[in-house]
């Protein structure tokens, strides 16, 4: 069982200009004391056929927190549009948000974007080379890719020479339903070539309660 939980994300100010910063607010619940800091990172994946592509936005470390329900507020930049080939700055693209602990990726959350002109004309003659400053963005926050990986939350037991963290049992392996919907699908993850999905601002905004309803998180296959 996972020590972390992502509960929510809200994609802000979207749809929105191309060049305008991602924000996230990223709403999660600790069930196991963590020791070490948490990672999350903000991917962009600017082409489906090269990882070469890809674009680190954000880089962040969460400190340890108590259990409980927490959120925070995770920006960055746009991507570089010099660093996307030509013929993948419009049309769909991914955006992908990870979290680590320890060094070992156990969630991540991916979304389809659009990347069209905001003009009619402009969509229906294109010119050769793209106007990124008439290209507007559309995140599908409604339909996430959520990927979850089992790992040891507790290397510090195995150190020690206790008991290691048990590993993960056949439904973990398989996938698993949450309120009956889909959040994950086996190790692999989301497959590039399908153009599946695969810092520094943060802020912690608090504790909250109640948990919020999971039923928003549908699986996606990208």
């Amino acid at each position: 069982m996972a020590a972390l939980n992502i509960i929510d994300i809200k994609v802000l100010d979207n749809p929105a200009p191309f060049r305008s910063p991602f924000r996230f607010v990223i709403k999660y619940e600790c069930i196991d004391r963590l020791l070490e800091e948490t990672q999350w990172k903000l991917i962009y994946v600017g082409s489906a056929d090269d990882e070469a592509y890809d674009q680190l936005l954000e880089d962040v470390f969460v400190a340890s927190v108590n259990l409980g329900t927490y959120r925070f507020l995770l920006e960055a930049n746009a991507p570089d549009p010099s660093r996307i080939p030509e013929k993948d700055k419009l049309g769909l693209a991914a955006i992908l948000i990870t979290c680590s602990y320890e060094d070992q990726e156990f969630v991540r959350v991916g979304y389809y974007l659009k990347n069209e002109y905001d003009d009619e004309s402009l969509r229906r003659k294109p010119p050769k080379t793209t106007l990124i400053e008439r290209v507007q963005r559309t995140i599908l926050s409604e339909k996430p890719k959520v990927t979850k990986f089992p790992i040891n939350f507790h290397p510090e037991i195995a150190q020690r020479g206790d008991q290691a963290t048990p590993e993960a049992n056949e439904e973990e392996q398989a996938g698993t339903r949450i309120e009956g919907r889909l959040l994950w699908v086996g190790e692999g993850g989301l497959q590039r070539r399908n153009l599946v999905l695969r810092t520094h601002t943060c802020r912690l905004i608090g504790q909250y309660r109640p948990l919020p309803s999971l039923s928003h998180l549908d699986g996606y296959h990208l």
